[in-house]
């Protein structure tokens, strides 16, 4: 029984010390393939401009290497991080080598060729970060193999083919990244069941076809993106029930359709929707006030009518409105502008675009002067817009941009002077108020070193141009035509009565008048010349003709003898 016992204990101690050597020369020779692998990683870098892989060699350990982590027990290779480093070259298939590998970020470098399928084979791998690359040809198929994948970014590459629908496995993915490449195909319906992604970029591709109803069934999403792409259709009603929902932007696909009335209400915790350039039709839904933290409403370019909902001075954190572009207005007009009035609680507004509109009203009912004073683009072009210019304009201090032209046959246009006011706008950029029928002279308090775009053109303008706009200059005449010196675009053609500026103008030399001490000079001493001489002249008469009369008088006295000797 003793030698029985003895032989269990020295045979377990014999099994120990064979699985702890065999362990040891295993990890060793795996250690040894980290090692390899990643010489081979180097290999297909042609260009290191920046020297990062300088310190991959043999004098220190891989795990020290520039851009390399290891876990601490084995000394596995776990992570590459080469961000930015103007890598030149090809990613080597031996990557699928490092099989401890969990993270692999390499954007923004120089990487070209196919994306190594052996990358499929990195079953620990969570994060692939590839973007703004040049990597072509197709997404692997079998990165639906890594199952513990939660961020996939192939953002700007030249990826072709489909999206492929085994990505659908990927059940713990949470950012899909593909957009900037050259994608086509249908989105397929397995994205439905990546059910905790909560970021998905496809946009700017050549995908078509619908959006897929199944997108609406993964109730994490929080951002989706997919414009820049030919996709046809509705949008899904499936979409309306994400109620997670912080950011859309299908801006210029093929869609049509109208916007669900209730959207705000579906997707309360909006932030961003954009649906630009499509074919969407219908009023603009009231309820987008019901989205209280939305910052982004584009809908420009669409077929959008009625009235702008007058209640958008709810969203306290809005910045940026663009509904140009579309037929927004009514037959009388009457309250066209009104939402103008309540944007005025939006203190945070930046940028206000509704030009090529149908809106009519006059602009001084509404409260434009009292808007955001954050607010720097103002563009209410193209449309019916009459009435004067609103004074209190000025109190825009940061307005960049401001736009008020309008093209309705001549009916309808602003009138009026130019306010003087504008010249208090001391970071006004770009000035528009060409085909109008403003009248009047062009003020000399527009003169700004920052205008960068001038256009007065087809108005009722008369005078000559003020001296202080043709002074304003850097030193540097950009254009061979402009009256301003520092602007780039000066524009004032069709004001026939205009006159003076600068020579490449072409306008006519404005009529010289002469001061009021000239008018003395040139007038009254005329006048006075002219009275003294007819003066003397009267006198020269009278003296003569009274020298005349005195003269008979004397022949008559001194001989009656000539008188007494006619006949009687």
């Amino acid at each position: 029984m003793k030698a029985l016992w003895s032989f269990f204990i020295h045979s377990i101690l014999i099994l120990c010390i064979y699985l702890w050597c065999h362990t040891t020369v295993s990890g060793l020779l795996q250690n040894e393939t980290d090692g390899l692998a990643l010489i081979a990683f180097k290999d297909g870098i042609t260009h290191d401009s920046l020297g990062m892989l300088s310190s991959w060699n043999k004098s220190i350990h891989f795990c020290h290497w520039m851009g390399v982590s290891c876990n601490r027990g084995l000394h596995r290779v776990v992570a590459i991080n080469l961000s930015s480093h103007g890598l030149v070259g090809s990613l080597s298939p031996h990557i699928g080598n490092l099989t401890f590998l969990r993270i692999v970020i390499l954007q923004n470098n120089s990487f070209h060729g196919e994306i190594p399928p052996q990358i499929g084979g990195l079953f620990h791998l969570r994060v692939l970060v590839l973007s703004n690359n040049s990597f072509g040809g197709e997404v692997p198929t079998n990165l639906s193999h890594c199952l513990n994948l939660k961020v996939l970014n192939l953002i700007d590459n030249k990826l072709i083919g489909k999206i492929p629908e085994e990505l659908g496995s990927l059940s713990t993915l949470q950012t899909l990244g593909l957009s900037i490449n050259n994608l086509t195909g249908k989105i397929p319906a397995s994205i439905g069941n990546l059910s905790s992604l909560i970021i998905l970029f496809a946009g700017d591709n050549h995908l078509e076809g619908r959006i897929p109803e199944e997108l609406g069934r993964i109730a994490t999403v929080e951002f989706i993106q997919l414009s820049y792409n030919k996709l046809a259709g509705t949008i899904p009603s499936s979409l309306y029930n994400l109620s997670s929902l912080d950011y859309i932007d299908i801006t210029s696909n093929q869609l049509e359709g109208s916007i669900h009335p209730d959207i705000g209400v579906f997707l309360p915790h909006l932030t961003g929707l954009f649906v630009s350039e499509n074919k969407f039709t219908g009023p603009v839904p009231g309820s987008l006030s019901n989205a209280s933290g939305l910052m982004y409403i584009h809908f420009a370019d669409n077929i959008f009518i009625g009235l702008v909902p007058q209640d958008l001075g709810r969203l306290q954190n809005l910045q940026i409105i663009n509904m140009s572009g579309n037929r927004l207005g009514s037959t009388e007009g009457d309250h066209d502008l009104d939402f103008i009035t309540s944007l005025v609680n939006c203190t945070k507004l930046k940028i206000l675009v509704f030009e090529d509109n149908s809106l009519k009203a006059s602009l001084v009912s509404s409260s434009i002067a009292n808007i955001s004073t954050q607010i720097n683009w103002i563009s209410l072009g193209i449309n019916e817009i009459h009435g004067t210019i609103p004074s209190g304009i000025e109190n825009l201090v940061n307005l960049t941009f401001l736009s008020f032209e309008t093209l309705v046959l001549g009916r309808n246009k602003f009138s009026g002077t130019i306010p003087l006011s504008l010249g208090n706008l001391t970071l006004l950029n770009y000035l528009y108020l060409y085909d109008n029928n403003l009248f009047g002279e062009i003020p000399s308090t527009l003169a700004s070193p920052t205008l960068i775009d001038v256009i007065l053109s087809n108005n009722n303008l008369t005078g000559s141009i003020p001296q202080e706009l043709v002074d304003i200059s850097s030193g540097v005449l950009v254009l061979s035509v402009g009256a301003f010196g520092n602007a780039t675009i000066v524009s004032i053609e069709g004001n026939y009565g205009l006159c003076g500026g600068i020579p490449e103008l072409n306008l006519s030399i404005c009529p010289t008048y002469s001061t009021n001490k000239d008018l003395a000079v040139k007038i009254v001493i005329p006048v006075i010349s002219i009275a003294a001489s007819c003066f003397i002249l009267l006198a020269i008469f009278f003296i003569i003709g009274h020298w005349k009369s005195k003269s008979r008088k004397n022949i008559n006295v001194s001989s009656p003898e000539l008188y007494n000797s006619h006949p009687t």
